[in-house]
């Protein structure tokens, strides 16, 4: 399996400096001083006007992780306008008071778009305990990626945890997507791990800024091109394991 990497867009012209610069897939969302809430359903329509790459939304209307009935049906609603403006999948995940996986509220959301992809968001990296969290995860309909930093500070701090977790079970790092002020240097071991999917924000703008700089095109290749190195040395060491 090649690599996966996905940016953050907040913006039309976000998303055509992506897909200029070789990202497989966007996270479109807005306010990320708030961590990442829902856009406006005429961004998402704008978005897909310029850019036919796979496109998930956020489904977050708060800064907080746990949610609630009214917060449900307002979210079912917009998911479905969503939907009708070109979204391909959606961002969301909630746990509960005690800090574990929602998986009634979780589950009760994604039935409402069956058949529609999802990603579980870092609300995964503010559980207490990891790996419950991963045995609670493979029970969601339609969950095919989780994105985390192995830890709510980034993933500077989380990867030795997320090596690990994806080391010790490839389901695990079949549905693992790396992102948290994710670096170049950390790629080589989530991929030695088995990690396959990636995530950039802040770090595809000039000085970091979600505010005064757009994606920058040439900042995504870069990572484009440190994981096409990856999977070029993949496929070589695996000719040699299995030759013919």
């Amino acid at each position: 399996m090649g690599s996966l990497l996905e940016v953050i867009a907040l913006h039309p012209a976000d998303a055509e400096a992506a897909q200029e610069g070789g990202a497989d897939r966007l996270e479109l969302c807005a306010s990320m001083e708030a961590g990442g809430l829902c856009p406006s359903v005429s961004t998402v329509s704008a978005v897909r006007r310029v850019t036919d790459l796979p496109l998930r939304v956020m489904l977050r209307l708060t800064n907080s992780f746990t949610t609630n009935g009214a917060e449900l049906n307002r979210l079912t609603a917009t998911a479905q306008s969503y939907l009708s403006a070109g979204a391909d999948g959606f961002v969301f995940g909630f746990l509960t008071p005690d800090n574990e996986v929602d998986v009634e509220s979780v589950a009760a959301l994604a039935s409402t778009f069956a058949g529609t992809p999802w990603t579980f968001h870092r609300a995964v990296d503010a559980v207490l305990e990891q790996r419950k969290a991963w045995r609670a995860l493979r029970s969601l309909p339609g969950l095919d990626c989780v994105l985390t930093a192995g830890s709510s500070l980034g993933v500077r701090y989380g990867l030795d945890d997320l090596c690990k977790l994806a080391k010790d079970d490839p389901q695990v790092a079949k549905v693992m997507m790396a992102g948290g002020s994710l670096k170049p240097e950390h790629v080589p071991w989530l991929y030695g791990s088995g990690v396959r999917r990636f995530h950039v924000g802040s770090s595809v703008r000039q000085d970091g800024s979600w505010t005064k700089a757009y994606v920058n095109s040439r900042f995504v290749r870069a990572w484009r091109n440190l994981l096409d190195a990856q999977d070029e040395r993949q496929e070589e060491k695996d000719v040699k394991e299995h030759p013919g």
